[in-house]
């Protein structure tokens, strides 16, 4: 019998998006699978949406607002799954992601292999996604894999990987501590209980940019903040255990400057603690620094204004985009619906 996959689907105030993605998950040519929805008390029509759904084959349970972190656990302890397929409730899944990932498994495998996947951003139409390769997007060992991830600033999005049950088990749970990067962390220790990664290139997840209120979205959020130096220090932690070189070293020690914007200077404790950090590791942490774009507001408007506009610009400017592309999609979506209406006219006539 072919193994069962769980595919586990944290929701909380997802009602715009939950359709589209419980439908690609039902599509999964896969055919052995199980979906659970857990609505993490959405304060919008998110368990109605959900419930639309419901069958045989897809759960939809409700629990108080405690975190995505503590929704995915409550998922994973209701699955019986043999392999989990972590999927959040507005990104989508390539119709046939699990059955190509499953065929990348051989024989001689054991469960501790961890699958991942190629994926790309986007706004409303999948069309218009891109897939760009990265270092990561190769089999690596575990230590490998963290370190490329730390010098280089990497992540693979979290519906990309699909993990054996064992191997979900040996990891724990997620770190309900962590209200930003909680899949980073969680990952991190998949990472450690694994033999390694098996890229399979032709299954294919699409990650959908939202607006700034996304949980992976940090913005003034002091309790943000907090969440990713803990993720940050047990990424060190973990990396470090595999593996403690120069090399190594020097990749934490990218890692940590390239997100000390997101500390300086409003929260001088954090800093000192990241300074205090950069020491462990034979370094220091140097002033973040502007892109040339924004560079010259530093000496007229002072660092914070400068700082503020390198952040909210681009958001502007990707709000705009993803605006553009919505009214294409709604376009596209009405010729479409135009299309059917016309053809099942002239269906009536004949």
């Amino acid at each position: 019998m072919q193994p069962l996959v769980s595919i586990l689907v944290p929701a909380y105030n997802s009602q715009e998006w939950l359709a589209d993605t419980l439908r690609s998950a039902i599509a999964q040519t896969w055919p052995r699978k199980e979906i659970i929805v857990v609505d993490d008390g959405s304060k919008d029509q998110t368990t109605e949406v959900a419930r639309r759904f419901a069958s045989k084959e897809v759960a939809v349970v409700t629990t108080e607002n405690q975190g995505a972190a503590a929704a995915r656990n409550h998922a994973m302890s209701l699955s019986q799954g043999d392999y989990i397929q972590w999927l959040d409730a507005d990104d989508l899944l390539a119709p046939d992601k699990i059955e190509r990932q499953m065929a990348a498994l051989r024989e001689s495998d054991s469960k501790r292999v961890l699958l991942s996947s190629a994926w790309a951003f986007f706004n409303y139409r999948t069309q218009c996604a891109r897939f760009i390769p990265t270092s990561l997007w190769q089999d690596l060992s575990p230590a490998e894999w963290l370190r490329h991830k730390l010098h280089e600033n990497l992540h693979m999005q979290t519906a990309t990987w699909l993990t054996s049950r064992e191997l979900a088990e040996a990891a724990g749970p997620w770190d309900t501590r962590l209200h930003f990067d909680d899949d980073g962390e969680y990952f991190c220790r998949v990472l450690l209980a694994s033999e390694g990664t098996r890229f399979v290139p032709e299954s294919k997840v699409f990650y959908r940019i939202t607006t700034t209120k996304r949980v992976s979205h940090i913005g003034a959020s002091d309790k943000k903040k907090e969440a990713l130096l803990l993720s940050m220090r047990l990424h060190i932690q973990y990396l470090r255990s595999l593996e403690d070189s120069e090399r190594v070293r020097k990749a934490c020690l990218n890692y940590l400057q390239t997100w000390y914007e997101n500390f300086y200077p409003e929260r001088p404790d954090l800093v000192a603690e990241l300074q205090d950090l950069a020491k462990q590791l034979d370094g220091c942490m140097d002033e973040p620094r502007l892109r040339w774009k924004y560079a010259w507001m530093k000496a007229v408007f002072g660092w914070e204004a400068a700082k503020w506009a390198q952040m909210a610009l681009p958001q502007f400017k990707a709000s705009l985009i993803r605006r553009w592309d919505k009214a294409m999609y709604r376009l596209e979506a009405a010729g479409a619906a135009h299309g059917h209406a016309l053809k099942a006219a002239d269906t009536q006539r004949s």
